[in-house]
């Protein structure tokens, strides 16, 4: 059988290497910072290698110096001063979560620099993540007066117990790599020179496995976090919705931007 067409698109590189499909965010300038167009391509990737008939197992990573650096400023400019553009990226979210915990194939994060707000999320919905030393990962929503409803509230607890998952979603404190492999939230932190390596390594050792076999245990172990997952993310994108209106929002978007310290408002 012949492998479809991989979908060409401006701001997502996806390729093959035999079986494995790798998909990689492609602003390297920008350190991978979602924009618009990277958020609505996301989408259109997943759900096109969730049924590529070409590939049993995917990669994650990013361009560059960066996995993620999470969204675009000018972007979330944007969406702070004319609020209903965000509805649409709610609805994207949604797609972009649910879509990734149901591809049955093994999901691999290369996570070769900084995973921030959105692309911890991206990072930590992966099933096993090699994070380079060096390399940080962080859900600072909190800091730009954001709920942090797209996965963060949903992906921390599972992985690192709630009481750890509270402390670093309300302070938006980014861990390092080496961190967040100690408290469990990554697989594994590794110099960044074998970090190509250890990820061609591992993903060798699940080739060669029964890929049947992973696929189905895979799916198992995803139930219990697919059910959170839904009874969780409706009420998250709302609060999310409702924060972006909200002029912490604006006042978290324009000190960073300014590189200050930003003066929030009472609840």
């Amino acid at each position: 059988m012949t492998a479809p067409a991989l979908p060409q698109l401006n701001s997502i590189l996806m390729s093959r290497e035999g079986r494995l499909l790798r998909i990689t965010f492609n602003r390297p300038d920008q350190m991978n910072a979602v924009s618009l167009e990277l958020h609505d391509e996301l989408v259109e990737a997943l759900w096109f290698a969730q049924g590529d008939t070409g590939s049993d197992l995917i990669v994650l990573t990013g361009a560059g110096r960066a996995f993620s650096a999470g969204g675009d400023l000018d972007h979330l400019q944007r969406n702070a001063e004319n609020p209903h553009l965000f509805d649409h990226e709610a609805r994207m979210a949604k797609r972009i979560v649910y879509t990734m915990l149901d591809i049955e194939k093994p999901v691999v994060c290369r996570m070769n620099g900084h995973a921030v707000g959105l692309g911890a999320t991206l990072a930590l919905l992966c099933d096993i993540v090699f994070a380079a030393e060096g390399a940080k990962i962080g859900d600072p929503h909190v800091g730009l007066g954001l709920v942090a409803g797209d996965g963060g509230a949903v992906l921390w607890a599972q992985r690192i117990g709630l009481a750890r998952a509270k402390e670093y979603l309300f302070t938006g404190e980014l861990l390092t790599a080496q961190k967040a492999a100690e408290l469990g939230l990554v697989n594994h932190c590794v110099p960044l020179d074998e970090l190509d390596a250890r990820v061609d390594e591992f993903c060798q050792k699940l080739m060669a496995g029964s890929m049947n076999a992973i696929r189905a245990t895979k799916l198992l172990t995803n139930l219990e976090l697919k059910r959170i997952a839904h009874a969780v993310m409706e009420t998250g994108i709302a609060l999310e919705s409702l924060s972006v209106r909200h002029p912490d929002h604006l006042e978290g978007v324009m000190a960073l931007k300014e590189k200050r310290k930003p003066v929030f408002g009472r609840p």
